[in-house]
């Protein structure tokens, strides 16, 4: 005997060796290969529209999600300038940042090779020509100006921009709204000194925002006199940091104190710390095989997909507990688990056919999503039934002989079960479904921001002094080529100025206001004079002037380089800092270009549709908005389409495990009406239904069934009906543990998912004993 036990003993050793050695393994290899992905575009459905295709590259992609706003304050003005002057210089250098302005003039918007394309490019010579009486007035206009402060630039651009084309260009190319320039940079009226700043990094990518954002405070924290001044950065990018930083901090906490809770839980259920540990391993297993499977199936990891992944694994959590709830004196793991396993099986597919209904949706996320938890539900299943057995101590106490237990089970047997209760609660969630107020679904998700009302009225305020455009509203012109688009966009400005000249929007900025068109740059090309005419007209205008013979050679250089320039293409452009600018203004789509214009302060949206309709299709007016919640609702669509696809194969499966309608109505109708109550519970207390709230009904279903299943398991044993009773009640009260926690969450998703999941917990639980066949006595 002693021979035998060290034997066994020697068995579980190697075996609980090896199982640590394969998690190590696992883990080495997630450590190793994991690449984690922060676009949120993998959590939406492809876009079927060219709308929400626009969209989609914009949320990702576009300028505005890549602006970031920034605002210097505490100093008097002078000294603010001064640090505005300094981080723009700082910012310029670093890679992480395309394009950084703040009001000042900088020259190098076009490097000395664009420079002579000024005269293509400028409007102004299409009304002022080069001639003696033009070049004469801007002279004298010059003269002027080298007695004013701004005297110090001018001299150098004098000899090289007598018109000062160059400026008239940085004037046009800045933001349409600008704000007030004090010493040289934009100001605020709170007297901050305003920064914007393009980063190259997408706008919802968290981590690559933080960095740019890291790396703009560290900018300003070298600056040599920043101290008594605070910087302040807004934006859609810094949303993002905010929101998963946010979201990341409370998970972080409440997963802890719930760890620890649940911990607690299972030492009071089963008084055991070597079973409390050995049961952590299937759990452990699921997560590291499901991460791997990921990684062997897609080159990226959504962060989103771990966060969602984790949660739903909680269904997991059960297998062990029933094992140590349903385990018996006088036999072993091994035979109890054999006994038990039908009935695991049987829960342990059921979920992972519902879980598969994110598969069926066709979005990029929710796949990896059902791989994860499709892979650690069988993983952390088939672990509890072939490995953890041999490990748990072969004594146990049998919860059966509990006294608190044997009074509760008298209880749970003594409550009415009228076979009326499955219509009274269909026909009140009828009731109250059809009685609730508002909208039913939640389609906008700005509602879901975790984001303060400050932070929000800030960005605002900021948003209205940079005049930086409208996050809402494209103007989207459409034409078969690019030049053709610059055409478009120029046939289009006098309109556009009209509508600011009415107060209908504070500007509008179309693509050619950085590119002039072909047409328009060979017309302003043969315009200009040759060089005789050109020196003979300087030479009439500086008649009795006091500039140096000569002085202005590099002026009549750079008009003779003009006419002979090939015209400026956007590809040549885009090489330029504003080139990034204009790339994404225009971009090819189906055999056709596109160009977008952006609009700030948008206070008549009639005058914009009028302008789109009048266009005769060539522009039309995208509502960002609009698109974004046709994307919801067809991402709805596709999640309650597979739900569906899943509802049907969850009863057929049922049905044939259990080879019997009616034990399979007692395990499906408690879960049918428990997740609609749930939602009926939700809707009557004003809460519209989200996509997280979909989420979490299938969580929960998930739970119930498990209910279900083993309240209609019938053994006529006494004992054995305590024993799910118990592991029953220690699922119920771990789940409450953590979700209801989530519940107290102060981010929209986060709660959505905590409530909604704590409610079903608590429906099923209670329905699913009230409509057991069984349990009229022990």
């Amino acid at each position: 005997m002693p021979g035998r036990l060290i034997v066994r003993r020697g068995g579980r050793v190697t075996l609980l060796v090896g199982w640590l050695a394969t998690l190590a393994a696992l883990g080495l290899f997630v450590v190793t290969h994991l690449v984690v992905s922060t676009d949120l575009r993998s959590f939406m459905p492809a876009p079927t529209t060219p709308d929400q295709r626009l969209l989609m590259e914009q949320v990702g992609e576009g300028p505005g999600s890549r602006l970031l706003l920034v605002a210097i304050a505490g100093k008097p003005d002078e000294q603010l300038a001064t640090l505005s002057q300094q981080l723009s210089g700082a910012l310029h250098k670093d890679a992480r940042y395309t394009q950084v302005l703040n009001g000042s003039f900088d020259i190098g918007a076009l490097d000395d090779a664009l420079l002579p394309y000024r005269y293509l490019l400028s409007p102004t010579l299409d009304h002022e020509p080069l001639d003696a009486a033009h070049l004469r007035d801007q002279l004298e206009q010059r003269l002027d100006d080298l007695s004013s402060p701004a005297a110090s630039l001018l001299k150098g651009l004098l000899p090289r921009d007598p018109t000062l084309e160059v400026l008239k260009l940085a004037e046009r190319w800045s933001p349409p709204r600008s704000p007030e320039v004090v010493q040289g940079v934009w100001f605020s009226p709170q007297h901050e000194a305003l920064l914007l700043v393009l980063t190259k990094a997408p706008g919802f990518d968290p981590d690559a925002q933080a960095s740019a954002i890291d790396g703009i405070h560290r900018a300003f924290d070298g600056l040599p006199d920043h101290a008594g001044a605070s910087l302040v950065v807004s934006g859609p990018g810094y949303f993002s940091v905010v929101a998963s930083a946010q979201t990341r901090g409370q998970a972080e906490w409440i997963g802890r104190i719930s760890t620890v809770g649940f911990i607690v839980l299972l030492l009071l259920a089963y008084r055991s710390i070597g079973s409390l540990l050995f049961s952590a391993l299937p759990i452990a297993s699921a997560a590291l095989a499901g991460i791997a499977a990921l990684i062997v199936l897609f080159p990226q990891v959504h962060g989103i997909t771990l966060a969602f992944g984790f949660t739903l694994l909680g269904v997991a959590q059960e297998y062990p507990i029933r094992v140590l709830s349903h385990r018996r004196a006088d036999e072993s793991a091994v035979q109890s688990v054999r006994d038990l396993w039908p009935l695991l099986l049987t829960a342990i597919a059921s979920a992972c056919i519902a879980y598969l209904a994110f598969f069926a949706s066709g979005v990029n996320g929710l796949k990896q999503l059902a791989v994860f938890t499709v892979t650690g539900l069988l993983v952390a299943g088939f672990s509890t039934r072939y490995l953890l057995p041999h490990l748990l101590p072969t004594r146990v106490h049998d919860v059966a002989g509990m006294g608190w237990l044997i009074r509760a089970r008298r209880l749970v047997d003594g409550l009415p079960r009228p076979r009326w209760v499955p219509l009274l609660v269909a026909v009140a969630t009828v009731v109250m479904l059809v009685f609730a107020q508002g909208p039913f679904w939640q389609n906008d998700l700005s509602a879901l921001t975790p984001l303060p009302r400050d932070l929000l009225m800030r960005d605002a305020r900021l948003r209205e002094a940079l005049g930086a455009p409208d996050v809402r509203y494209l103007l989207v012109l459409q034409a078969p080529d690019e030049q053709a688009v610059l055409r478009l966009s120029e046939k289009l400005e006098p309109a556009a100025d009209a509508l600011v000249a009415r107060h209908a929007v504070d500007a509008v900025e179309l693509p050619s206001r950085y590119l002039s068109s072909e047409a328009v740059q060979r017309a302003r090309q043969q315009a200009l004079p040759v060089r005789d005419a050109l020196e003979a007209a300087l030479g009439e205008a500086e008649q009795g002037m006091p500039f140096q013979p000569g002085l202005f050679q590099p002026f009549v250089d750079d008009v003779q380089k003009a006419r002979e320039l090939p015209l400026l293409t956007p590809a040549h452009f885009a090489s330029s800092p504003l080139g990034q600018r204009l790339s994404g203004m225009l971009m090819a789509r189906d055999g056709h270009w596109l160009g977008l214009g952006t609009l700030s302060g948008v206070h008549d949206i009639g005058a914009l549709q009028a302008l789109a309709r009048d266009s005769a299709g060539a522009v039309r007016l995208l509502d960002l908005k609009a698109a974004a919640e046709s994307l919801v609702v067809d991402y709805r669509t596709r999640i309650l389409h597979a739900l569906l696809g899943a509802t049907g194969l969850l009863v057929v499966a049922i049905v044939i495990a259990l080879r019997s309608v009616r034990r399979a109505w007692h395990v499906l109708a408690p879960m049918t009406l428990a997740t609609f109550l749930v939602l009926a519970v939700e809707r009557l207390s004003g809460v519209e239904v989200s996509l997280f709230h979909l989420v979490a009904l299938i969580l929960a279903a998930g739970l119930g069934l498990h209910y279900a299943l083993f309240f209609e398991r019938d053994t006529g044993d006494a004992a054995e009906q305590r024993r799910t009773l118990h592991a029953t009640l220690v699922c119920v009260l771990s789940a409450l543990l953590v979700f209801g926690m989530l519940a107290w969450s102060t981010i929209p998703v986060l709660r959505a998912i905590g409530l909604t999941v704590s409610l079903g917990v608590a429906f099923h639980f209670c329905l699913s004993i009230l409509m057991a066949p069984h349990a009229r006595q022990d």
